[in-house]
């Protein structure tokens, strides 16, 4: 069903009952310009939904905007309940967990230390960790700052997922790594999607295709598509004119060749 104005709407991809979240009119502005306009859509309970959209549509933003990182205005509700009227440090305790997209880990700290300044339960998830990234167990005494870019990704996803969330929001974990560690990321992206709903942000589609049941789709700050991942992944001209590549294998490419 094609509508002018909202973008494509296509069935749901099975009942999950009440969304995580659903974003309602969200518009987002940064210095005064409009980054994001009158966004919608919803996260299922159960999980990965994808962000999808050609450079510089508003996926970022988008993200920001949930999070109260940017001015904002709409209606975004966690579980039901309103949270655009939070700040940032109320929404994380709400029980969102975030991964920014340059991985922003303190260069100065060691990994045991950039993990212990994400705990914020009494019993963070410290063997979940160790199991999904036993290379940071090994480096857990050295600076931050001085590992590699996907090692540094790791401590970025570490530092969310050592907290129980209800939500993970994930911008762009595979951006510029190389293939190995892009396939280690995706895999402690599907573990931890079995426990909690996760909304990401990635160009690279092999990885939507692995991890995602629904796909959003932005162009322009606005919605233009929004449905099972499939739907989308096996429409070639779909992928073209939203996501401006001609299959999955070339949007992998594209994030090889960053990763050079």
């Amino acid at each position: 069903m094609s509508d002018a104005q909202h973008g494509e709407q296509t069935a749901e991809p099975g009942d999950h009952g009440e969304p995580i979240l659903r974003v309602t009119g969200l518009s987002g502005r940064i210095a005064g310009q409009q980054v994001v306009e009158d966004v919608s859509f919803e996260v299922p309970a159960i999980g990965v939904t994808a962000l999808l959209g050609r450079n510089g549509v508003g996926k970022t933003s988008t993200i920001k905007s949930i999070l109260g990182l940017i001015e904002r205005s709409g209606d975004v509700r966690l579980g039901g309940t309103r949270i655009d009227r939070l700040p940032t440090h109320r929404i994380v305790q709400e029980g969102v967990g975030y991964v920014p997209e340059d991985r922003e880990v303190f260069g100065s700290l060691t990994v045991a230390e950039n993990l212990r300044l994400a705990e914020r339960d009494d019993h963070p998830r410290r063997e979940l960790v160790e199991r999904l990234f036993p290379d940071l167990l090994e480096r857990r005494a050295q600076r931050a700052g001085t590992l590699s870019g996907g090692q540094q990704q790791m401590v970025s996803l570490a530092r969310a997922l050592i907290n129980e969330n209800r939500l993970l929001l994930v911008d762009e974990p595979t951006k510029g790594l190389a293939p190995r560690i892009v396939a280690e990321v995706a895999a402690a992206l599907a573990e931890a999607a079995r426990t909690v709903p996760i909304l990401l942000v990635e160009q690279n589609l092999h990885v939507i295709r692995r991890l995602a049941e629904r796909v959003v789709v932005l162009s322009g700050g606005r919605v233009v598509f929004a449905g099972l991942a499939a739907e989308l992944l096996d429409d070639e001209d779909r992928i073209q004119r939203y996501l401006g590549v001609h299959d999955a294998s070339e949007g992998q490419n594209a994030t090889e060749e960053e990763s050079r």
